[in-house]
């Protein structure tokens, strides 16, 4: 098991003015925070909209950002959902495409 030590920024979640995400700046977050000397990154979290987005926007953040990422530095994609069923999905989708780890509140 990995010992995961220093610092850890949410990324926060861009959004066009109409609402939608804003997939080049979500991009763009990514590559600051790594390029700033980010030991890793926590995404969807609170800070991140997390529940101002569709389930189906999600999953393109969640692919979008650990496809981005690329193993750069390990990601934490939050799962969090009142139903059980759904946090597991989130958590096996985030697994299968190379999160480091997952956090549910």
């Amino acid at each position: 098991m990995s010992k995961y030590s220093g610092i850890w920024p949410v990324a926060p979640t861009p959004f066009n003015i109409d609402g939608s995400l804003d997939l080049p700046g979500m991009r763009r977050v990514l590559d600051l925070m790594i390029d700033q000397g980010a030991d890793g990154i926590c995404v969807l979290a609170n800070f991140s909209e997390q529940f101002l987005i569709s389930d189906e926007e999600r999953e393109v953040l969640t692919r979008l950002c650990l496809e981005h990422v690329a193993g750069r530095v390990p990601v934490i994609v939050t799962i969090s959902h009142f139903a059980t069923e759904i946090a597991i999905a989130r958590a096996r989708l985030a697994r299968e495409l190379g999160a480091a780890m997952v956090m549910m509140m």
